[in-house]
């Protein structure tokens, strides 16, 4: 369902992402994990269409971002890291709006919107402005518009950012039922525990390049037996000055 081949981006001589080559299938979990700027955001912002590779080709749903972008991005829902949202409408209004931008209209609209403002813990605010929602709620919202259209591409950036535990919880097992039905998810994360309990396979990437993916399996493997994730993700991106650290600190 998500298919990268060598997407590259480079800004002037600095590189963000090289060469950097992946397939999620469907019905797949897939954590993308990394250090802050080793080229996560700017991958998913290639990959919604936000940011133009300087090579490389994406296809979503065996559709050609660059040649079919309408066909492709109709598959798709995404969740950004800072959502945006129309404040000034509520809650209702706003996914109203978003049924109307993917073409889901009518009774079967107002069915989907009452069903995941019921899921995400957002009934009795239907009403409300959103500017007056808490930042996890503001989060769930952006969820429930992404999840209207029913996507069978699913691309969250930081998906479980400003939420309580109670609403962690929801989503875990909403994410994890999408997958059972079918869809493709595409998880950005810097909680190694989420990425761990719910993800099928991991991708690691490190200054621009893809260095490892594999089930949490495979990944120990590579780094030796009884490795967790997070001993795995700091071997694998260079950071075992860090882990040396840690292990002193546990002992």
């Amino acid at each position: 369902m998500i298919e990268l081949e060598r997407l590259t981006k480079r800004y002037g001589e600095f590189t963000a992402v090289k060469d950097l080559s992946l397939r999620v299938s469907r019905g797949e979990i897939f954590g993308f994990l990394g250090p802050n700027a080793a080229g996560k955001t700017t991958t998913i912002r290639m990959m919604m269409g936000l940011l133009q590779p300087t090579a490389g080709r994406i296809r979503l749903g065996g559709f050609d971002l660059a040649e079919q972008p309408l066909e492709a991005k109709r598959l798709c829902g995404f969740v950004p890291d800072r959502p945006f949202l129309y404040e000034k409408l509520t809650a209702v209004e706003f996914l109203r709006f978003c049924g109307d931008l993917y073409e889901v209209a009518g009774p079967a609209r107002e069915a989907r919107i009452a069903e995941l403002l019921e899921t995400f813990d957002l009934a009795d605010w239907s009403g409300e402005l959103i500017e007056s929602f808490s930042h996890g709620m503001k989060q769930r919202l952006a969820f429930t518009a992404a999840l209207l259209h029913e996507p069978s591409v699913l691309v969250v950036d930081e998906p479980m950012v400003g939420m309580d535990p109670r609403g962690a919880r929801v989503l875990r097992a909403t994410l994890r039922s999408l997958a059972d039905r079918g869809a493709t998810l595409f998880l950005s994360t810097h909680s190694l525990e989420i990425a761990e309990a719910l993800c099928d396979r991991i991708g690691i990437i490190r200054s621009a390049h893809l260095v490892a993916v594999g089930t949490l399996a495979e990944l120990r493997a590579r780094v030796g037996d009884g490795a967790g994730l997070e001993e795995i993700f700091l071997k694998l991106t260079g950071a075992e000055d860090l882990l040396e650290v840690i292990q002193a600190l546990r002992a």
